[in-house]
């Protein structure tokens, strides 16, 4: 059965700390890629109070089956006490990229 492909959105608080997630899930084969995007500022509510904060937004490609162990390893080593993993289905995409990505995701 292939796994389907899935994109999932995770800030962090920093440059490095990104870098150290985006390395850690694809050496580990959690994600085939994960893409740093540069400083985006976040609007929310935490403990009933609006925060506006800098994050670096971080878009991982996986594939379904490996969403848990992903999101296990990202909460082991991010800083924030609940971190933001959020995955979107990849409905579409280039045949030979999906390819790719289910491949360089598999478990041999």
């Amino acid at each position: 059965m292939i796994s389907e492909p899935i994109a999932v959105f995770i800030t962090a608080p920093n440059r490095e700390q990104a870098r150290v997630l985006a390395e850690t899930l694809v050496t580990n084969g959690l994600a085939a890629c994960v893409q740093i995007l540069p400083e985006i500022e976040s609007v929310y509510r935490w403990q009933g109070a609006i925060e506006r904060q800098p994050e670096v937004l971080l878009i991982a490609k996986t594939t379904r089956d490996k969403f848990t162990e992903l999101e296990t390893e990202v909460r082991r080593i991010h800083t924030y006490e609940t971190p933001e993993i959020v995955a979107l289905a990849i409905t579409e995409g280039s045949a030979p990229y999906l390819e790719w990505l289910i491949d360089s995701v598999r478990k041999d």
